[in-house]
């Protein structure tokens, strides 16, 4: 399925707040920061494994799974340099 702009940005928020829970940062994120965190992760994380993600256009399982895991680094990286206030 082809994402247009305001479905990438749902399916990016969605992928931020999920990689959020799973940090244990969500109390601390809004919905923008949910949405940058999800596309950039899943930047990431198309870098990282070489795989496609949300941001090649295509969503399938394997695309959001990459995704969620290159948030989830995003947000590791982001706690190691600034400690636990994000």
């Amino acid at each position: 399925m082809e994402l247009g702009l305001l479905m990438w940005l749902v399916v990016g928020g969605l992928i931020g707040w999920i990689a959020s829970l799973l940090m244990g940062t969500n109390a601390r994120q809004g919905c923008l920061m949910n949405v940058v965190v999800g596309i950039i992760g899943s930047f990431i994380g198309g870098y990282l494994f070489h795989r496609g993600t949300i941001n090649s256009g295509i969503l399938s399982v394997e695309s959001f799974a990459v995704s969620v895991l290159g948030a989830v680094i995003l947000l590791a990286i982001l706690i190691l340099l600034r400690g636990r206030r994000i």
